[in-house]
């Protein structure tokens, strides 16, 4: 178990720098990187600001003075909470910090405990308002790009609402939209055919269980993986129910979907709006928060570029699409 430690203390000497003392000396090595790795990453991110270290005594110049402090402040506390640093996650806090969340509040806290005892937890302070809006609410919509953790974060608490007894059963769905193959073509029966459009569902959940114990419930048929097509006339009580995927429904599905919730129920809808294949374009996301924005136990979470946890290049190539879809639109402000 990590040491405890008193929390830094953050002392300001002009509104153009500030100080703090390190209290336990053996985590500067961790805080600061091999080399300083670390503190040049920080410096990277904070150009205006001058970093100086004098054994556990951090002193920060500049604007950003207060901020970057508390910065160092917060890593000190995922230090102690027993988390490792890397380049990753620095860049995460940092991005925490330029938003004025803290990241020790973020990163600390705990999803489920996964197979093999290994904890999920939210990445980001996007990750962590979507954990939290679907704690809070009856339906939530994930909106945002790919490799933010949208589906893999539902279906976490989707686990931890069924070990915790609060439904007696999940539900994982998605449409079965062609993007360029034809199911027709596809060896097998019907579940053969939409199989590989559920497979990312199944890959999250034998994360979260194991291959042998999300067969197990599957068996029982407390897990149900299915295309949404399987939905209609249907209602479900007592089920954590999700969609991914959303975008690719039409609006006769979404609608079909959303009345499929019954009593003690909870939903969770995720989707891209940059990658709608469904046929003409007709997606039931588009315009689905302007129908429903005002009604008590739904709740909209949009993620971003920051939010991506996959390699760096993700997000660049995120930014890249958004930049040109922003530069060919006719009623972007210019």
């Amino acid at each position: 178990m990590a040491a405890r430690m008193n929390p830094p203390q953050t002392k300001t000497t002009t509104p153009m720098s500030a100080s703090t003392l390190v209290s336990d000396t053996h985590l500067m090595a961790g805080l600061l990187g091999e080399r300083d790795i670390r503190l040049r990453q920080i410096e990277a991110a904070f150009p205006e600001e001058r970093i100086s270290v004098q054994g556990n005594l951090i002193s920060v110049e500049g604007p950003q003075a207060v901020r970057v402090v508390q910065l160092f402040e917060e890593l000190v506390l995922l230090l102690t909470s027993g988390q490792g640093l890397d380049e990753s996650k620095i860049d995460r806090t940092i991005d925490m910090a330029r938003d004025d969340l803290r990241a020790s509040e973020v990163l600390g806290a705990t999803v489920v405990r996964g197979a093999k005892g290994r904890t999920i937890r939210p990445h980001t302070g996007g990750q962590k308002r979507y954990c939290d809006a679907i704690s809070d609410n009856t339906i939530t919509f994930g909106i945002g790009p790919a490799g933010t953790g949208k589906s893999y974060l539902a279906v976490a608490l989707a686990v931890q609402a069924l070990q915790s007894r609060q439904v007696s059963r999940i539900v994982l769905t998605r449409p079965a939209v062609e993007a360029g193959e034809r199911l027709g073509f596809l060896p097998g029966d019907l579940m053969a055919k939409v199989d590989p459009y559920l497979r990312p569902l199944y890959d999250a959940l034998f994360d979260m269980l194991e291959p042998e114990g999300a067969q197990r419930l599957i068996d029982k048929g407390a897990v149900e993986v299915a295309p949404l097509a399987f939905m209609r006339g249907r209602t479900l009580n007592s089920s954590f129910i999700i969609l991914d995927e959303a975008q690719n429904t039409t609006p006769e599905q979404m609608k079909m979907f959303l009345t499929r919730i019954g009593f003690g129920s909870k939903c969770v809808v995720t989707g891209d709006m940059t990658q709608v294949d469904v046929p003409g374009g007709r997606s039931g996301l588009v315009g689905i928060e302007d129908i429903l924005t005002g009604i008590d136990g739904i709740s909209f979470v949009h993620l971003n570029r920051k939010d991506v946890v996959r390699h760096k290049i993700v997000g660049d190539i995120v930014d890249a699409y958004d930049r040109v879809r922003s530069e060919s639109d006719p009623t972007n402000d210019r």
